[in-house]
């Protein structure tokens, strides 16, 4: 595909995203309260956007997953977080 067809079929998706992301982050700064491991790892993966480096979805998920390949016993907890909190 062209540069410009990319664009036209996925522009608005991703400015969508874009602005969603944008008023989380929002949110989460007009809380009160501690952020957790969670906001540290978003922050992270949000500097590879801005890099511009090729592999940029690769990257943020290295970013937020767990690279450990030992299974733990237990669970921390019963669901996802998210990101990884070993970081």
């Amino acid at each position: 595909m062209k540069r410009q067809q990319v664009l036209d079929l996925y522009f608005m998706d991703a400015r969508c995203k874009l602005i969603e992301l944008a008023a989380f982050l929002d949110r989460v700064d007009r809380a009160e309260g501690d952020a957790d491991f969670r906001l540290a790892a978003f922050r992270e993966a949000l500097q590879h956007l801005a890099e511009g480096e090729p592999r940029r979805a690769e990257n943020v998920m290295r970013t937020l997953s767990d690279p450990t390949t030992e299974p733990v016993a237990v669970a921390a907890g019963k669901g996802a977080t998210g990101a990884w909190p070993g970081r």
